[in-house]
């Protein structure tokens, strides 16, 4: 509302020699008080020599004068005003010529992790939190001009991975995803949960009480490990092909998803890059061994603790492959900004890594933020993968997709849709309903997840927002589109509001970008959605007599229109124009 402020700013400024702003704070009004926008004084009284009510009557003097403002009253220091229906005309008209108005960064590289899966086990709903948030994240940055590259790290080493490799070789009997039907990740994944299966047995066999107390199979485990650090020739065969099972699951999950990346990044290439990071650091005295031969970092001072860098027999941990990952991407980029989307289990792991970072020196050290957000969460509690008690993301996939087909049968929506169109419009339902569901809570807080509240057609879900923008669809292929020179016409109160939330959409964008918050655009959506169906409750644009409320009519459709593809390519959701 760039427009509205400078008209302010310069009536503002002309009421007194000493005051001289070059920006002026205004907002929209709170919707429980009486007003469109709401002028902040408290900058203007505390660096000029006016005082209050002298500044309040002038500049409502001026406004009024100018025909700007058709009334106001005044709280404290915020002076809300009510535009007049003239001034609203011109800056929707403004709005339709819609110019990109965020400064330019493309030369500004942002580097967004999202999804970084374990291959050992199927992407989960927890995963899809994660992935929507970072996609969506990734399409707000594009919006504010950023150069963004989309990455994901693989862990596809480390003793996690391990795990599933032994119960392979104990209970696999040579059985391979195809001979069993099922997908590669899926098929990995069941092994995983053996393998804690055994190692609990073991535990309770042997009663050993203490906190992960080493039995015969976790030891196999750990032995693989070293012997895939040491290159064993049996030991990488069984690892690569495992591996590639995953990562061929994962991809026919990324591809339902609409997901790809711009880069991918394994651990097992960026772990030994890691290493030699490690090295450097104990040359520099920055990290210590201990007689075990251990390698750590004392972090005592930031109250942190102390960190194990390399394991006694030489292995590796996350930090290390993340030190060397992190390098690795700053001599491929450069970046401007590298944001870690990744679960709020792992605010220390990141602040432990920051430290290190800032301890070593390198150029980097600043331009690192983890991007954490709450655990999804079911009826019966949290989720656990070893345990096998998590939800796959496949299945929740097709789940979503078998309630949108049944919902959407049950409201007789389809009934003169081709087949083919029908499972189109099903998977997308479906898939859009599960994105929003997952996007609309504030990333900081955790989700209580709930499939069937999703697909909801009048709550504040996806199918809601969808059916919308159908109706806006219906209304127009009904209508004589014209985009004519807009005239001059009364704007009602609820034509007003509509007017206003259009305005507002840019800054939306910019705030959920700046606060890494994608569920403000959520929010914002729905906002619009209702209004505009107040709005259609009341009137038939089919009917309007007067051509030039028709014009306008239309052209507030187009823009509604718009803006709802618009923030539907943001979060990663699709349109279909029948449902």
């Amino acid at each position: 509302m760039k427009k509205l402020s400078e008209l302010i700013l310069s009536e503002i400024n002309s009421i007194s020699d000493d005051i001289s702003f070059k920006e002026i704070d205004i907002q929209k009004t709170n919707e429980n008080i009486e007003g469109d926008i709401t002028i902040l004084l408290s900058r203007v009284l505390k660096n000029s020599k006016i005082n209050k009510t002298e500044l309040e009557n002038k500049l409502a003097s001026k406004l009024i004068e100018k025909n700007i403002i058709s009334s106001y009253n005044v709280i404290n220091v915020f002076f809300n005003i009510i535009l007049k229906d003239d001034i609203v005309f011109e800056l929707f008209k403004d709005s339709l010529n819609e110019i990109n108005q965020f400064p330019d960064n493309k030369n500004k590289t942002v580097l967004v992790e999202y999804s970084s899966p374990n291959t050992n086990k199927p992407l989960h709903l927890g995963h899809l939190r994660n992935i929507f948030i970072g996609y969506s994240l990734s399409q707000l940055l594009k919006k504010l001009n950023y150069n963004v590259k989309q990455v994901t790290l693989v862990n596809d080493r480390g003793i996690h991975i391990c795990k599933s490799m032994v119960a392979y070789t104990i209970f696999g009997d040579n059985k391979t995803p195809e001979t069993e039907k099922i997908k590669g990740d899926h098929f990995v994944g069941n092994f995983y949960v053996k393998f804690d299966q055994v190692y609990k047995n073991e535990c309770k066999e042997l009663n050993l009480l203490e906190k992960n107390p080493e039995t015969p199979i976790l030891n196999k485990a750990k032995n693989m490990l070293k012997l895939w650090e040491e290159k064993d020739t049996e030991t990488i065969n069984l690892w690569s092909k495992m591996n590639k099972w995953v990562l061929d699951g994962f991809n026919e999950t990324y591809k339902t998803l609409g997901i790809k990346f711009d880069k991918e990044y394994y651990e097992s290439n960026t772990y030994m890059l890691g290493k030699e990071i490690i090295n450097l650091g104990l040359e520099k005295k920055i990290f210590y061994r201990e007689k075990d031969n251990s390698i750590w970092i004392d972090m005592e001072n930031v109250n942190m603790g102390k960190k194990l860098l390399l394991r006694s027999d030489g292995t590796s941990v996350y930090i290390t492959q993340d030190l060397g990952t992190i390098e690795q991407r700053y001599k491929e980029f450069n970046f401007y900004k590298m944001l870690y989307v990744v679960g709020d289990e792992q605010i220390h792991h990141f602040n432990v890594l920051f430290e290190i970072l800032k301890k070593l020196k390198v150029e980097y050290s600043e331009n690192v933020t983890h991007i954490s957000y709450g655990m999804v969460e079911l009826p019966n509690g949290k989720m656990k993968s070893r345990e096998g008690t998590v939800v796959d993301a496949d299945d929740l996939i097709q789940e979503m997709y078998t309630r949108a087909k049944e919902k959407t049968i049950e409201l007789g929506k389809l009934k003169n849709e081709s087949d083919e169109n029908k499972e189109y419009v099903y998977k997308t339902i479906g898939l859009n309903s599960l994105k929003f569901y997952l996007l609309k809570v504030d990333p900081k807080k955790k989700i209580l997840f709930d499939p069937a509240k999703s697909i909801d057609f009048n709550g504040d879900t996806a199918p809601f927002i969808m059916y919308t923008y159908v109706r806006i669809v219906s209304i127009l292929n009904k209508n004589n589109i014209v985009e004519s020179e807009l005239t001059k016409v009364e704007i009602s109160e609820i034509e007003k509001r509509i007017i206003f939330l259009i305005l507002e959409k840019d800054e939306v964008i910019k705030r959920s970008a700046d606060t890494y918050n994608p569920s403000l655009l959520t929010q914002y959506l729905l906002n619009l959605c209702k209004t505009f169906n107040h709005f259609y409750e009341k009137v038939n644009i089919s009917k309007t007599e007067i051509q030039e409320k028709y014009n306008f009519y239309i052209r507030l459709l187009l823009k509604l229109k718009k803006i709802i593809e618009e923030i539907f390519d943001i979060l990663g959701m699709n349109i279909i124009e029948h449902m």
